[in-house]
Protein backbone atom coordinates (compact mmCIF):
# COMPACT_ATOMS: atom_id res chain seq x y z
CA UNK A 1 0.00 0.00 0.00
CA UNK A 2 1.01 3.37 -0.85
CA UNK A 3 0.98 6.33 1.76
CA UNK A 4 -1.25 9.88 0.44
CA UNK A 5 0.63 12.44 2.01
CA UNK A 6 -1.58 15.07 4.03
CA UNK A 7 -0.40 18.70 3.98
CA UNK A 8 -2.55 20.89 5.64
CA UNK A 9 -2.71 24.54 5.34
CA UNK A 10 -5.55 25.66 7.25
CA UNK A 11 -2.98 27.78 9.53
CA UNK A 12 -2.40 29.41 6.21
CA UNK A 13 -4.57 29.04 2.96
CA UNK A 14 -7.12 28.54 5.34
CA UNK A 15 -6.46 31.34 7.55
CA UNK A 16 -6.54 33.97 4.39
CA UNK A 17 -10.20 33.33 4.29
CA UNK A 18 -12.08 36.60 4.95
CA UNK A 19 -12.78 36.62 8.53
CA UNK A 20 -10.64 33.70 9.44
CA UNK A 21 -7.41 34.89 10.67
CA UNK A 22 -6.19 33.77 14.45
CA UNK A 23 -3.52 35.14 16.59
CA UNK A 24 0.04 33.22 16.95
CA UNK A 25 -1.80 31.42 20.26
CA UNK A 26 -5.06 30.12 18.47
CA UNK A 27 -2.62 29.07 15.53
CA UNK A 28 -0.28 26.86 18.49
CA UNK A 29 -3.09 25.37 19.25
CA UNK A 30 -4.48 24.16 16.28
CA UNK A 31 -0.91 23.42 14.96
CA UNK A 32 -1.15 20.73 18.61
CA UNK A 33 -4.25 19.60 17.46
CA UNK A 34 -3.63 19.14 13.58
CA UNK A 35 -0.40 16.75 15.49
CA UNK A 36 -2.73 14.88 17.48
CA UNK A 37 -4.64 14.03 14.13
CA UNK A 38 -1.79 12.90 12.59
CA UNK A 39 -1.44 15.69 9.97
CA UNK A 40 2.08 14.86 7.61
CA UNK A 41 2.79 18.61 7.02
CA UNK A 42 1.41 21.43 8.55
CA UNK A 43 1.50 24.63 6.15
CA UNK A 44 1.94 27.00 9.44
CA UNK A 45 1.50 30.69 8.06
CA UNK A 46 3.69 33.20 5.37
CA UNK A 47 5.87 34.73 7.92
CA UNK A 48 7.06 38.12 5.52
CA UNK A 49 3.08 38.26 6.03
CA UNK A 50 2.97 39.85 9.15
CA UNK A 51 4.77 39.88 12.49
CA UNK A 52 2.50 37.99 14.21
CA UNK A 53 2.64 35.59 11.43
CA UNK A 54 6.22 35.15 12.03
CA UNK A 55 5.77 34.70 15.46
CA UNK A 56 3.25 32.01 15.08
CA UNK A 57 5.42 29.95 12.04
CA UNK A 58 8.45 29.95 15.02
CA UNK A 59 6.63 29.04 17.82
CA UNK A 60 4.58 25.90 16.20
CA UNK A 61 8.18 25.16 14.24
CA UNK A 62 9.78 25.52 17.80
CA UNK A 63 7.18 23.16 19.44
CA UNK A 64 5.56 20.90 17.28
CA UNK A 65 8.06 17.40 16.65
CA UNK A 66 6.07 14.39 14.70
CA UNK A 67 4.58 16.56 11.50
CA UNK A 68 6.89 18.31 9.21
CA UNK A 69 6.19 22.24 9.87
CA UNK A 70 6.13 24.28 6.72
CA UNK A 71 6.42 27.83 5.41
CA UNK A 72 5.01 29.84 2.30
CA UNK A 73 7.08 31.94 0.24
CA UNK A 74 7.25 33.80 -2.95
CA UNK A 75 9.96 33.35 -4.80
CA UNK A 76 11.61 36.84 -3.38
CA UNK A 77 14.62 36.91 -1.28
CA UNK A 78 13.29 38.24 1.46
CA UNK A 79 10.40 36.12 1.57
CA UNK A 80 12.45 33.22 1.76
CA UNK A 81 14.56 34.68 4.42
CA UNK A 82 11.82 35.32 6.65
CA UNK A 83 10.37 31.78 5.69
CA UNK A 84 14.16 30.02 6.91
CA UNK A 85 14.10 32.03 9.82
CA UNK A 86 10.85 31.23 11.10
CA UNK A 87 11.56 27.73 10.70
CA UNK A 88 15.09 27.93 12.66
CA UNK A 89 14.07 25.20 15.48
CA UNK A 90 11.77 23.25 13.37
CA UNK A 91 12.51 19.31 13.61
CA UNK A 92 11.39 18.62 10.02
CA UNK A 93 11.57 21.84 8.16
CA UNK A 94 9.93 22.69 4.43
CA UNK A 95 9.86 25.71 2.64
CA UNK A 96 6.94 26.00 0.18
CA UNK A 97 7.65 28.52 -2.59
CA UNK A 98 5.14 29.81 -5.20
CA UNK A 99 5.13 31.47 -8.44
CA UNK A 100 2.56 31.75 -11.47
CA UNK A 101 3.16 30.24 -14.54
CA UNK A 102 -0.35 31.00 -16.63
CA UNK A 103 -0.46 33.21 -19.58
CA UNK A 104 -3.23 35.78 -17.89
CA UNK A 105 -0.88 35.63 -14.57
CA UNK A 106 2.48 35.93 -16.90
CA UNK A 107 0.50 38.89 -18.95
CA UNK A 108 -1.65 40.74 -16.02
CA UNK A 109 0.51 40.53 -13.06
CA UNK A 110 4.07 39.94 -13.66
CA UNK A 111 4.20 41.43 -17.52
CA UNK A 112 7.25 38.87 -17.55
CA UNK A 113 8.13 36.45 -20.22
CA UNK A 114 8.64 32.92 -19.76
CA UNK A 115 11.78 32.56 -19.53
CA UNK A 116 12.29 35.54 -17.12
CA UNK A 117 10.00 33.29 -15.13
CA UNK A 118 11.65 30.25 -15.25
CA UNK A 119 15.14 32.35 -14.03
CA UNK A 120 12.95 34.14 -10.91
CA UNK A 121 12.20 30.44 -10.13
CA UNK A 122 15.36 29.26 -10.58
CA UNK A 123 16.65 31.48 -8.16
CA UNK A 124 14.34 31.29 -5.52
CA UNK A 125 14.73 27.64 -5.30
CA UNK A 126 18.51 27.67 -5.23
CA UNK A 127 18.21 30.18 -2.36
CA UNK A 128 15.58 28.36 -0.18
CA UNK A 129 18.00 25.58 -0.61
CA UNK A 130 20.95 26.96 1.79
CA UNK A 131 17.87 27.92 4.37
CA UNK A 132 16.42 24.31 4.20
CA UNK A 133 17.44 21.12 2.66
CA UNK A 134 13.30 20.69 1.75
CA UNK A 135 12.03 22.40 -0.72
CA UNK A 136 8.44 22.49 -2.27
CA UNK A 137 7.39 24.62 -5.49
CA UNK A 138 4.23 25.24 -6.82
CA UNK A 139 3.81 26.78 -10.47
CA UNK A 140 0.66 29.19 -9.37
CA UNK A 141 -2.52 28.45 -11.34
CA UNK A 142 -1.01 25.47 -13.15
CA UNK A 143 -4.20 23.93 -14.32
CA UNK A 144 -4.60 27.18 -16.20
CA UNK A 145 -1.24 26.93 -17.82
CA UNK A 146 0.13 25.80 -21.62
CA UNK A 147 1.36 22.79 -20.65
CA UNK A 148 4.54 22.29 -22.43
CA UNK A 149 5.42 25.61 -20.28
CA UNK A 150 4.34 24.06 -17.10
CA UNK A 151 6.61 20.94 -18.13
CA UNK A 152 9.55 22.98 -18.38
CA UNK A 153 9.09 24.86 -15.32
CA UNK A 154 8.62 21.73 -12.90
CA UNK A 155 11.49 19.93 -14.89
CA UNK A 156 13.54 23.09 -14.04
CA UNK A 157 12.25 22.78 -10.18
CA UNK A 158 13.07 19.02 -9.47
CA UNK A 159 16.88 19.75 -10.99
CA UNK A 160 17.31 22.76 -8.57
CA UNK A 161 16.09 20.24 -5.62
CA UNK A 162 12.66 20.57 -5.55
CA UNK A 163 11.65 17.20 -3.64
CA UNK A 164 7.75 17.99 -4.13
CA UNK A 165 6.18 19.82 -7.09
CA UNK A 166 2.68 20.95 -6.15
CA UNK A 167 0.32 21.47 -9.05
CA UNK A 168 -2.49 24.05 -7.88
CA UNK A 169 -6.01 24.34 -9.29
CA UNK A 170 -5.77 27.75 -7.67
CA UNK A 171 -9.07 29.62 -8.77
CA UNK A 172 -10.86 26.05 -8.60
CA UNK A 173 -11.40 25.89 -12.47
CA UNK A 174 -10.81 22.42 -13.09
CA UNK A 175 -13.18 19.32 -13.02
CA UNK A 176 -12.02 15.97 -11.84
CA UNK A 177 -11.73 13.99 -15.46
CA UNK A 178 -9.46 17.28 -16.59
CA UNK A 179 -7.16 17.03 -13.18
CA UNK A 180 -6.36 13.00 -13.85
CA UNK A 181 -5.56 14.08 -17.33
CA UNK A 182 -3.30 17.04 -15.98
CA UNK A 183 -1.11 14.62 -13.60
CA UNK A 184 -0.82 11.41 -16.14
CA UNK A 185 0.91 14.02 -18.63
CA UNK A 186 2.81 15.38 -16.23
CA UNK A 187 3.97 12.06 -15.41
CA UNK A 188 4.12 10.82 -18.99
CA UNK A 189 6.31 14.50 -20.03
CA UNK A 190 8.16 15.72 -17.20
CA UNK A 191 11.29 13.07 -17.41
CA UNK A 192 12.67 13.37 -14.07
CA UNK A 193 9.41 13.55 -12.25
CA UNK A 194 10.38 10.24 -10.62
CA UNK A 195 12.91 12.60 -8.52
CA UNK A 196 9.85 14.83 -6.74
CA UNK A 197 6.53 13.89 -4.91
CA UNK A 198 3.69 15.21 -7.07
CA UNK A 199 1.27 17.36 -5.00
CA UNK A 200 -2.21 18.45 -5.65
CA UNK A 201 -3.88 21.60 -4.41
CA UNK A 202 -7.30 22.20 -4.94
CA UNK A 203 -10.11 25.33 -4.68
CA UNK A 204 -13.43 24.94 -4.27
CA UNK A 205 -14.98 27.71 -6.56
CA UNK A 206 -17.05 25.13 -8.32
CA UNK A 207 -17.50 22.65 -5.69
CA UNK A 208 -15.09 20.24 -7.32
CA UNK A 209 -12.44 20.93 -4.78
CA UNK A 210 -12.50 17.07 -3.43
CA UNK A 211 -13.51 15.13 -6.12
CA UNK A 212 -10.45 17.05 -7.95
CA UNK A 213 -7.97 16.21 -5.35
CA UNK A 214 -9.33 12.14 -5.56
CA UNK A 215 -8.89 12.44 -8.86
CA UNK A 216 -5.53 13.50 -9.10
CA UNK A 217 -4.54 10.31 -6.38
CA UNK A 218 -5.74 8.04 -8.94
CA UNK A 219 -3.34 9.79 -11.18
CA UNK A 220 -0.38 9.21 -9.52
CA UNK A 221 -0.22 12.22 -6.75
CA UNK A 222 0.77 11.31 -3.47
CA UNK A 223 0.45 14.39 -1.54
CA UNK A 224 -2.83 16.26 -0.93
CA UNK A 225 -3.03 20.27 0.51
CA UNK A 226 -6.55 20.39 2.28
CA UNK A 227 -7.98 22.40 4.89
CA UNK A 228 -10.41 21.41 8.20
CA UNK A 229 -13.95 22.02 7.62
CA UNK A 230 -12.40 23.11 4.10
CA UNK A 231 -11.88 26.66 4.79
CA UNK A 232 -9.89 28.95 2.52
CA UNK A 233 -9.76 31.58 0.19
CA UNK A 234 -13.09 32.47 -1.78
CA UNK A 235 -15.37 29.14 -1.22
CA UNK A 236 -12.72 27.50 0.47
CA UNK A 237 -10.43 24.30 -0.29
CA UNK A 238 -10.28 20.66 -0.57
CA UNK A 239 -11.57 19.68 2.34
CA UNK A 240 -9.71 17.26 4.77
CA UNK A 241 -12.23 15.19 6.34
CA UNK A 242 -13.75 14.45 3.10
CA UNK A 243 -10.87 13.50 1.31
CA UNK A 244 -9.45 11.10 4.22
CA UNK A 245 -12.68 9.64 5.27
CA UNK A 246 -13.66 9.25 0.78
CA UNK A 247 -10.26 6.77 0.76
CA UNK A 248 -11.26 4.86 4.13
CA UNK A 249 -14.53 4.82 3.21
CA UNK A 250 -14.22 3.49 -0.40
CA UNK A 251 -11.92 0.70 0.28
CA UNK A 252 -13.20 -0.74 -3.57
CA UNK A 253 -11.74 2.52 -5.26
CA UNK A 254 -9.02 3.32 -2.77
CA UNK A 255 -7.71 0.40 -1.38
CA UNK A 256 -4.27 0.66 -2.27
CA UNK A 257 -3.59 3.78 -0.25
CA UNK A 258 -3.49 4.92 3.09
CA UNK A 259 -3.35 8.03 5.36
CA UNK A 260 -1.72 8.67 8.71
CA UNK A 261 -4.98 9.94 10.23
CA UNK A 262 -6.33 9.50 13.53
CA UNK A 263 -9.79 9.30 12.14
CA UNK A 264 -11.19 9.87 15.28
CA UNK A 265 -9.49 13.23 16.21
CA UNK A 266 -11.48 14.63 13.14
CA UNK A 267 -14.83 15.96 14.65
CA UNK A 268 -12.83 17.13 17.74
CA UNK A 269 -10.40 19.19 15.27
CA UNK A 270 -13.26 20.36 13.11
CA UNK A 271 -14.85 22.48 16.62
CA UNK A 272 -11.87 23.69 17.15
CA UNK A 273 -10.86 25.16 13.46
CA UNK A 274 -14.55 26.61 13.95
CA UNK A 275 -14.16 27.95 17.23
CA UNK A 276 -11.03 29.79 16.80
CA UNK A 277 -12.11 31.33 13.36
CA UNK A 278 -15.71 31.91 13.85
CA UNK A 279 -16.59 29.53 10.40
CA UNK A 280 -19.75 28.16 11.90
CA UNK A 281 -19.96 24.45 10.20
CA UNK A 282 -22.66 24.44 7.97
CA UNK A 283 -25.35 21.42 9.80
CA UNK A 284 -25.47 19.82 5.97
CA UNK A 285 -21.32 19.88 5.89
CA UNK A 286 -20.50 16.14 4.69
CA UNK A 287 -18.45 14.34 7.77
CA UNK A 288 -18.54 17.03 10.37
CA UNK A 289 -22.07 19.04 9.74
CA UNK A 290 -24.54 18.41 12.84
CA UNK A 291 -26.63 16.08 10.63
CA UNK A 292 -23.68 14.06 8.54
CA UNK A 293 -25.45 11.15 11.00
CA UNK A 294 -28.79 12.42 11.50
CA UNK A 295 -31.91 11.47 10.58
CA UNK A 296 -35.36 12.80 10.24
CA UNK A 297 -37.34 11.47 7.55
CA UNK A 298 -39.78 7.98 9.27
CA UNK A 299 -38.64 5.98 6.58
CA UNK A 300 -34.95 6.64 6.87
CA UNK A 301 -34.84 6.46 10.76
CA UNK A 302 -36.83 3.09 10.59
CA UNK A 303 -34.47 1.34 8.30
CA UNK A 304 -31.41 2.56 10.42
CA UNK A 305 -32.72 1.29 13.34
CA UNK A 306 -32.57 -2.13 11.58
CA UNK A 307 -29.37 -2.14 9.89
CA UNK A 308 -27.61 1.36 10.02
CA UNK A 309 -25.61 0.83 6.72
CA UNK A 310 -29.08 0.99 5.10
CA UNK A 311 -28.73 5.03 5.07
CA UNK A 312 -25.08 5.51 6.28
CA UNK A 313 -22.07 4.65 4.96
CA UNK A 314 -19.56 5.00 7.85
CA UNK A 315 -19.49 4.84 11.49
CA UNK A 316 -20.07 8.01 13.06
CA UNK A 317 -16.86 6.85 15.82
CA UNK A 318 -14.62 7.04 13.06
CA UNK A 319 -14.64 10.50 13.47
CA UNK A 320 -14.84 11.13 17.06
CA UNK A 321 -19.16 11.43 17.05
CA UNK A 322 -20.14 9.75 20.01
CA UNK A 323 -23.41 8.46 17.62
CA UNK A 324 -25.80 9.07 15.19
CA UNK A 325 -29.24 10.27 15.74
CA UNK A 326 -32.70 10.33 15.39
CA UNK A 327 -33.90 13.96 14.77
CA UNK A 328 -37.57 13.75 16.17
CA UNK A 329 -39.60 16.13 13.77
CA UNK A 330 -42.71 16.41 11.42
CA UNK A 331 -41.12 13.86 9.39
CA UNK A 332 -40.77 11.30 12.16
CA UNK A 333 -42.60 7.37 12.08
CA UNK A 334 -43.78 5.91 14.85
CA UNK A 335 -40.97 3.15 15.22
CA UNK A 336 -38.19 5.64 16.27
CA UNK A 337 -40.31 7.83 18.82
CA UNK A 338 -41.25 4.87 20.50
CA UNK A 339 -37.31 3.90 20.50
CA UNK A 340 -36.71 7.01 21.84
CA UNK A 341 -39.25 6.84 24.94
CA UNK A 342 -38.35 3.51 24.95
CA UNK A 343 -34.32 5.10 25.35
CA UNK A 344 -35.62 7.34 28.05
CA UNK A 345 -37.38 4.31 30.44
CA UNK A 346 -40.94 5.31 29.34
CA UNK A 347 -42.08 2.10 27.88
CA UNK A 348 -45.54 2.75 26.85
CA UNK A 349 -48.96 0.40 25.96
CA UNK A 350 -50.20 0.88 22.55
CA UNK A 351 -53.23 2.94 23.39
CA UNK A 352 -50.78 5.64 25.61
CA UNK A 353 -47.98 5.25 22.84
CA UNK A 354 -51.35 6.19 20.09
CA UNK A 355 -51.78 9.19 22.40
CA UNK A 356 -48.63 10.77 23.30
CA UNK A 357 -47.78 9.95 19.43
CA UNK A 358 -50.52 12.08 18.49
CA UNK A 359 -49.70 15.14 20.64
CA UNK A 360 -45.74 14.67 19.38
CA UNK A 361 -47.19 14.86 15.71
CA UNK A 362 -49.18 18.50 16.81
CA UNK A 363 -45.93 19.79 18.09
CA UNK A 364 -43.46 19.06 15.73
CA UNK A 365 -45.77 20.95 13.09
CA UNK A 366 -45.01 23.93 15.40
CA UNK A 367 -41.58 23.11 16.35
CA UNK A 368 -38.47 22.10 14.01
CA UNK A 369 -36.83 19.99 16.45
CA UNK A 370 -37.92 17.40 19.21
CA UNK A 371 -36.18 17.24 21.94
CA UNK A 372 -35.75 14.63 24.56
CA UNK A 373 -37.34 16.58 27.23
CA UNK A 374 -40.15 17.68 24.71
CA UNK A 375 -40.66 14.01 24.95
CA UNK A 376 -40.70 13.67 28.95
CA UNK A 377 -43.21 16.55 29.03
CA UNK A 378 -45.75 15.64 26.83
CA UNK A 379 -45.77 12.34 27.95
CA UNK A 380 -45.98 13.91 31.52
CA UNK A 381 -48.85 15.84 30.30
CA UNK A 382 -50.49 13.70 28.37
CA UNK A 383 -50.51 10.25 29.54
CA UNK A 384 -52.06 11.08 33.33
CA UNK A 385 -53.62 8.73 35.79
CA UNK A 386 -56.75 11.44 35.59
CA UNK A 387 -58.77 10.86 32.57
CA UNK A 388 -59.31 14.82 31.57
CA UNK A 389 -62.55 15.98 32.14
CA UNK A 390 -61.98 19.62 30.38
CA UNK A 391 -60.19 20.31 27.45
CA UNK A 392 -59.12 23.63 25.52
CA UNK A 393 -60.79 24.56 22.10
CA UNK A 394 -59.29 27.87 21.82
CA UNK A 395 -58.14 31.47 23.58
CA UNK A 396 -57.80 34.80 22.42
CA UNK A 397 -56.13 37.67 24.92
CA UNK A 398 -55.21 41.12 24.37
CA UNK A 399 -52.82 42.58 25.97
CA UNK A 400 -49.96 45.50 26.06
CA UNK A 401 -48.60 48.60 27.89
CA UNK A 402 -50.93 50.59 28.94
CA UNK A 403 -54.20 47.96 27.96
CA UNK A 404 -56.17 45.98 30.20
CA UNK A 405 -55.53 42.14 30.02
CA UNK A 406 -58.62 40.56 28.67
CA UNK A 407 -59.14 36.92 27.84
CA UNK A 408 -61.43 35.02 26.17
CA UNK A 409 -61.58 31.29 26.81
CA UNK A 410 -63.64 28.16 25.00
CA UNK A 411 -63.60 24.47 27.29
CA UNK A 412 -65.26 21.85 26.29
CA UNK A 413 -66.72 19.28 28.55
CA UNK A 414 -68.68 16.08 27.59
CA UNK A 415 -69.07 16.80 24.01
CA UNK A 416 -70.30 20.46 25.04
CA UNK A 417 -68.67 24.07 24.72
CA UNK A 418 -68.68 26.53 27.33
CA UNK A 419 -67.01 30.03 27.20
CA UNK A 420 -65.73 32.23 29.48
CA UNK A 421 -64.49 36.21 29.27
CA UNK A 422 -62.56 37.79 31.92
CA UNK A 423 -59.92 40.89 32.77
CA UNK A 424 -56.78 40.08 35.08
CA UNK A 425 -53.23 41.34 36.36
CA UNK A 426 -51.86 40.24 32.94
CA UNK A 427 -52.87 37.87 30.36
CA UNK A 428 -52.93 34.52 31.98
CA UNK A 429 -54.16 35.92 35.42
CA UNK A 430 -57.59 36.66 32.60
CA UNK A 431 -57.40 33.62 31.55
CA UNK A 432 -57.60 32.13 34.67
CA UNK A 433 -60.33 33.95 35.68
CA UNK A 434 -62.14 33.64 32.86
CA UNK A 435 -62.02 29.62 33.13
CA UNK A 436 -63.33 30.18 37.27
CA UNK A 437 -66.27 31.56 35.18
CA UNK A 438 -66.72 28.57 33.19
CA UNK A 439 -66.01 26.27 36.23
CA UNK A 440 -68.45 28.27 38.93
CA UNK A 441 -64.99 26.91 41.12
CA UNK A 442 -63.59 29.13 43.98
CA UNK A 443 -60.24 28.35 43.07
CA UNK A 444 -56.91 30.34 44.79
CA UNK A 445 -53.64 30.38 42.57
CA UNK A 446 -50.89 29.66 45.54
CA UNK A 447 -47.88 28.72 43.39
CA UNK A 448 -47.04 29.62 39.52
CA UNK A 449 -43.86 28.29 37.89
CA UNK A 450 -43.22 29.11 34.14
CA UNK A 451 -40.17 28.03 32.45
CA UNK A 452 -38.73 26.95 29.02
CA UNK A 453 -37.57 22.95 29.44
CA UNK A 454 -35.46 22.68 25.74
CA UNK A 455 -33.61 25.10 23.18
CA UNK A 456 -34.35 26.98 21.03
CA UNK A 457 -36.52 29.87 19.94
CA UNK A 458 -39.43 27.11 19.53
CA UNK A 459 -38.66 25.99 23.23
CA UNK A 460 -41.33 24.18 25.27
CA UNK A 461 -42.55 25.94 27.63
CA UNK A 462 -43.51 23.82 30.73
CA UNK A 463 -46.28 25.09 33.68
CA UNK A 464 -46.29 24.22 37.08
CA UNK A 465 -48.98 25.29 39.63
CA UNK A 466 -50.87 25.02 42.52
CA UNK A 467 -54.45 25.70 42.94
CA UNK A 468 -56.29 25.56 47.09
CA UNK A 469 -59.95 24.52 46.45
CA UNK A 470 -61.27 25.01 50.07
CA UNK A 471 -59.06 22.22 52.22
CA UNK A 472 -57.74 20.68 49.25
CA UNK A 473 -54.47 21.53 47.37
CA UNK A 474 -54.00 20.20 43.84
CA UNK A 475 -51.07 20.64 41.42
CA UNK A 476 -51.14 20.68 37.63
CA UNK A 477 -48.43 20.67 34.84
CA UNK A 478 -49.03 21.73 30.89
CA UNK A 479 -46.69 22.69 28.39
CA UNK A 480 -46.56 23.85 24.59
CA UNK A 481 -44.68 26.28 23.03
CA UNK A 482 -47.05 29.26 23.58
CA UNK A 483 -46.27 29.71 27.15
CA UNK A 484 -50.00 30.84 28.01
CA UNK A 485 -51.55 27.79 26.67
CA UNK A 486 -48.66 25.55 28.72
CA UNK A 487 -49.97 27.71 31.72
CA UNK A 488 -54.00 27.03 31.22
CA UNK A 489 -53.04 23.25 30.20
CA UNK A 490 -51.82 23.33 33.69
CA UNK A 491 -54.83 24.86 35.48
CA UNK A 492 -57.25 22.41 33.37
CA UNK A 493 -55.03 19.65 34.53
CA UNK A 494 -55.70 21.10 38.39
CA UNK A 495 -59.05 21.23 37.55
CA UNK A 496 -59.24 17.08 36.44
CA UNK A 497 -57.43 16.29 39.65
CA UNK A 498 -59.43 18.40 41.74
CA UNK A 499 -62.87 17.40 40.38
CA UNK A 500 -61.38 13.69 39.77
CA UNK A 501 -60.94 14.02 43.99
Amino acid sequence: MEKIIIFDTTLRDGEQAPGASMNSFQKMEVAAQLEKLGVDIIEAGFPVASPDDFVAVSEIAKNIRRSAVCALARCMYKDIEHAGKSLKKAKHPRIHLFLATSKIHLQYKFKKAEDEIVSIARDAIRQAKKFCADVEFSPEDATRTEKDFLFRMIEMAINEGAATINVPDTVGYSYPQEIYSLISSIKDNVPNINKAVIAIHCHDDLGLATANSLSAVLAGARQVHCTVNGIGERAGNASLEEIVMAMKTRKDVFGNFYTGINTKEIYRTSRLVSKFTDFVVPPNKAIVGRNAFAHESGIHQDAVLKKKITYEIMDPHDVGVNESSLILGKHSGRHAFRQRLETLGLHLDEEKLNKAFQRFKELADRKKEIFDNDLMTIVEDEIRIVKPLWSLVSFEVSSGTGINPKAKVALRKKAKNFTGESSGDGPVDACFKAIDKITGLKIKLEEFRLEAVTSGKDALGHASLKLKSKDKAITGHGSSTDIIEAAIRAYLDALDKLEAR
